[in-house]
């Protein structure tokens, strides 16, 4: 595997800091924040620099029912060669739901919503994760998710979800910590069970981010400092195997460049000292045993991951008694698994942007409180890629667009959203201001090419977005 060191990721707003930053060995970008065309001057003196730069997919939706949209895949290969990347990274989880599999719109969540772990999701994120393995020009890893819910009927552990997911494809994967810290706190899985068993030889690189605790929900914001909890993760995980890359993480809020310096002099130092921990006990536990490896050595040392290797060593430790027993690989999903998916991951993404019923065996209060956050963000994003929109409606952009969004769900991307809501506020005569309304009338025609729409039009649309709601 590659040796990538310790890094950061690279966003517009903190570009310069990070080419002032000593000691950075590679950055991530998000990918679908660049073009392969036209690549953003700072990443571009960073590789003149000899700076490793890795694209990070946040929209392939791996583990949706709908298998991989070639387009997608195309763009992804696309920027990791104009990068010269070693590798490309992806999320396991399903970003939207519906379609033809379920006869219902397709509705985006604007974000990463978690897979449930069972046979049936396994099958189905195996053969996509293998679909896009064929297409990328380079290596796939790929990165667990922070998760505010749990899917009732679980089948395994994360560990163990992750441990097959490797088994049967040969992926590398992406561990976040801060996303076993925010699992820890939101769905009580323990860390340390997931570290003992997912096989740390297939780690690509980790992960490390901030977030904050509110009434017992810990939000992975990226917007926070890194808390002492997630860097003892990051610990326990070094002391497991030597991580070949370790990138901090942040997308907002962001701090003056010498606090990033000191969060990731904090990163280094951990991953050193846990490194030196585990290589003093693996000496003393050699001396002990005249020569013999250590149990941690020697099950390291069964433990084979490459592109199509198995994980041998025996069964993983820790799996719930009460788990089936795992099918046999399938070169292709069982019958009838994507449309069960489909299904399931519909159902929930529509109580959770379009207000439909909760699905049954889901904590309500907790799907409430993930709805809320799908829609700030929708709303953080859309003030990004159409930052008009509140400079036009000032204060009152937040509150006017967290009303929109309870009603109309997301179904073509954030620039699409935008012109939406920018829509919607037209057509029901606001923003009271004259000069405000003429401001956003003109953006909006600008952008779309039209009129603002006329009487039928928005009848239908009306009688469209209640078909959604239902």
């Amino acid at each position: 595997m590659t040796e990538l060191g310790i890094g950061i990721g690279w966003r517009p707003e903190i570009a310069d800091a990070v080419e002032g930053l000593s000691g950075i060995d590679w950055v991530e970008v998000v990918a679908e924040n660049i073009c392969a065309d036209h690549l953003p001057d700072s990443l571009t003196r960073l590789r003149e620099r000899g700076v490793t730069v890795v694209p990070h997919g946040v929209s392939l939706g791996l583990g949706g029912a709908d298998r991989p949209d070639p387009a997608r895949l195309a763009a992804l290969g696309e920027k990791a060669v104009a990068l010269g990347a070693p590798l490309v990274t992806e999320h396991i989880a399903f970003v939207r739901a519906g379609g033809p599999l379920t006869a219902t719109p397709q509705l985006e969540a604007g974000h990463l919503l978690p897979v449930p772990r069972t046979w049936d999701a396994l099958d189905v994120l195996c053969e996509n994760v293998r679909i896009a393995q064929d297409a990328l020009p380079v290596p796939l890893a790929l990165e667990n998710i922070a998760a505010l819910v749990s899917w009732p009927g679980e089948e395994m552990s994360e560990g163990r979800f992750l441990a097959e997911l490797v088994e049967r494809t040969g992926v590398r994967l992406l561990i976040d910590v801060a996303n076993l810290h925010t699992n820890h706190v939101n769905r009580g899985e323990d860390p340390a069970r997931a570290l003992s068993e997912l096989p740390v030889e297939a780690i690509a690189y980790v992960h490390v981010a901030g977030g904050v605790e509110r009434d017992g929900v810990w939000h992975d914001t990226h917007a926070h400092p890194v808390p002492g909890a997630v860097l003892d993760v990051l610990a326990d995980l070094a002391s497991r195997v030597a991580p070949p890359g370790v990138l901090l993480e942040r997308d907002d809020d962001f701090p003056p460049a010498e606090e990033l310096a000191d969060e990731l002099r904090a990163i280094r130092r951990t991953v050193t000292a846990a490194g030196a921990r585990s290589a003093a006990a693996a000496g003393r536990g050699a001396a002990h045993q005249h020569g013999a490896p250590s149990s941690r050595t020697a099950s390291r040392a069964t433990l084979l991951i490459g592109a199509g290797a198995r994980v041998s060593g025996g069964p993983m430790p820790g799996v719930a008694p009460e788990a089936p027993e795992a099918p046999e690989p399938e070169t292709a999903p069982a019958p009838g698994a994507r449309q069960r998916v489909a299904v399931a991951q519909a159902a929930l993404l529509s109580a959770l942007v379009a207000g439909t019923p909760v699905p049954e065996g889901f904590d309500s209060r907790r799907l409430g409180v993930q709805s809320r956050a799908l829609a700030a963000k929708r709303a953080g994003v859309v003030a990004k890629v159409a930052p008009e929109l509140p400079e036009i409606l000032g204060a009152g952009y937040r509150k006017a667009f967290l009303a929109y969004a309870r009603s109309r769900p997301m179904t073509g991307g954030y620039r699409r959203d935008a012109l939406d809501f920018a829509e919607h506020l037209l057509v029901a005569g606001r923003p009271e201001d004259p000069a405000a309304r003429r401001r956003l009338t003109e953006w909006w025609q600008d952008r779309s090419g039209s009129r603002p729409p006329g009487r039928a039009t928005r009848f239908v649309r009306a009688a469209r977005h209640a078909l959604v709601r239902k």
